[in-house]
C-alpha cells in the first residue's frame, strides 16, 4: 500500500470515528468513552501523517509506533462500547475491522522500516 493511500485511509477512519462518536447516546458513560475514542481514533491519522514528515528513520518509526498504540486503543474503545451494549456490534463491526487492518499495516510498516535501518 502506498503511503498516500494509507494517509487517506487513516483520514477516512478518523472521519468515521468522529461520526460514530457524534451518534453515541449522550449519557455520562458514552460521553466519556466517546471522548476517549475520538482522541485515539483521530490520533491514528494525525500520527501517521506526522510520521510521513519525519526528519529521520528513527523519528518515522517512533511516530508510527504512536499510531500503532492509538489504533490498538481505538479498537479497545469500540470493543468496550459493544460489550456494554452502547452500540450494536453489527453497526460498528466494519469500523472495528478497519481498525485491525490499519493496525496490521502499521505494524508491518514498522517492521519493514526497522529492517531497512
Amino acid at each position: 500500500m502506498k503511503s498516500t493511500e494509507l494517509k487517506q485511509r487513516t483520514f477516512d477512519f478518523a472521519v468515521r470515528i468522529a461520526r460514530l462518536v457524534r451518534s453515541l447516546p449522550k449519557d455520562v458513560v458514552e460521553r466519556e468513552l466517546g471522548r476517549q475514542l475520538l482522541r485515539s481514533g483521530t490520533s491514528v491519522a494525525a500520527n501517521y501523517r506526522s510520521a510521513q514528515r519525519g526528519r529521520s528513520k528513527a523519528e518515522f518509526i517512533a511516530k508510527l509506533g504512536i499510531a500503532e498504540e492509538e489504533c490498538d486503543e481505538t479498537a479497545f474503545w469500540i470493543e468496550l462500547l459493544i460489550a456494554i451494549e452502547s452500540v450494536p456490534q453489527a453497526r460498528v463491526e466494519p469500523l472495528l475491522a478497519e481498525a485491525y487492518e490499519i493496525l496490521a499495516i502499521i505494524v508491518s510498516s514498522i517492521r519493514t522500516a526497522r529492517r531497512q535501518t
